[in-house]
């Protein structure tokens, strides 16, 4: 069994808006009432660990008896928010994890609720939910019909907009294929990648650079306006809906991109690179998150494991840009020089002489040359 996720857009009417906010700071509520007697308990017990350990979380009832208004949302959504601080302490003190923080009603908005006793049911064009009944959604995909729903996270971005994700359970049991065809990707700040083959680029559009100037100008217009006023609230949902809009395109063109791929390749071999260090230390940061390399190689990885094909990741370490792909040389590579040139004749560009050595290096890996 394997579980998949489909994410679909959301259209409230008024009032189960009203109640989807309620519910949002209801488990807000509970999450931080929560971890404030953990807190507590955490301080008093700090230098035993193991009595910690052992100390049970309050459950959402226990505050239900104070206040009332909890009994108007969702119980699972307040249980789920119990089951998260636990999850959260559980990584803390497995060293995975900082010590869990208060949730702010500035964070992204979000609650999950479970499917128990067909509370949960997806028709045509509207999904039932619990306390709020029949919500409209745009299906503009089909859940496959053995699919088992197990549970729903309606969440709402910044611009106001409401999105449900559902989680479902299938029989999956991919086959593995035979390794005919390989490709070899090296990370390009200007096209996301250049491709073994024929040195070709993803020609990414860098879609945050080309907002950039709009979105310089609509922040400098809300930095002039009251906060708290209908005017500022207008003009942050404008500013939303761009950053909105560029995180849309991105996703769109990286699903494309690794969709293409798949379909054409059974093995595609990247390196473990480390984004974040890589931006701060040649300070390209802007350039580096724009591409979403992150995002593209997650697409890349459950998209191939879907097909039972490969993603193999070459160390970080590996010489790719300093190595000769025809002789095996390895000289000094600075960043300023575009062109890799060997004594023993061969000349190319320098990120298709690396896209050339990291497939090579994928196939020693898999024992295919």
């Amino acid at each position: 069994m394997a579980n998949k996720a489909y994410k679909f857009r959301l259209y409230p009417t008024n009032e189960q808006e009203q109640l989807l906010l309620k519910t949002f700071g209801c488990v807000r509520f509970v999450y931080n009432k929560m971890l404030t007697e953990r807190k507590e308990i955490y301080e008093q017990f700090e230098e035993d660990k193991e009595v910690l350990r052992q100390q049970k979380l309050p459950t959402p009832a226990k505050y239900k008896k104070e206040f009332e208004w909890l009994k108007e949302v969702d119980s699972l959504a307040l249980a789920n928010a119990q089951l998260n601080l636990q999850k959260a302490y559980a990584n803390f003190f497995a060293g995975r994890a900082k010590f869990p923080k208060f949730k702010s009603r500035k964070a992204k908005q979000s609650y999950t609720t479970n499917r128990v006793n067909g509370n949960i049911q997806l028709l045509a064009s509207q999904i039932k939910l619990p306390k709020l009944g029949i919500v409209k959604l745009k299906l503009h995909r089909e859940i496959p019909a053995h699919a088992v729903i197990k549970s729903c996270t309606i969440s709402r971005s910044a611009a106001g907009k409401y999105h449900i994700s559902i989680l479902t359970e299938v029989e999956f049991t991919p086959v593995k294929k035979e390794i005919k065809e390989i490709i070899g990707l090296d990370f390009a700040m200007n096209g996301l990648y250049v491709e073994s083959e024929q040195g070709e680029t993803a020609n990414y559009p860098r879609f945050y650079r080309q907002t950039q100037q709009q979105l310089a100008n609509a922040q400098r217009i809300l930095s002039r306006r009251t906060k708290g006023s209908s005017r500022y609230e207008t003009q942050r949902i404008k500013v939303a809906s761009l950053h909105e809009q560029v995180a849309n395109q991105r996703k769109d063109f990286l699903h494309k991109t690794s969709r293409r791929l798949v379909t054409r390749y059974d093995c595609v071999v990247i390196e473990d690179l480390n984004m974040k260090g890589m931006s701060q230390a040649l300070r390209f940061g802007k350039s580096v998150a724009d591409n979403g390399w992150g995002m593209f190689t997650t697409f890349l990885h459950y998209k191939l494991g879907e097909q039972g094909k490969r993603l193999v990741k070459i160390n970080k370490w590996f010489p790719s840009t300093k190595t000769c792909s025809s002789c095996g040389h390895i000289k000094e590579m600075p960043l300023s020089e575009r062109t890799f040139s060997c004594a023993c004749g061969f000349v190319s560009d320098r990120d298709w002489n690396a896209a050339i050595n990291i497939k090579n290096e994928g196939c020693l890996m898999l024992g295919l040359s």
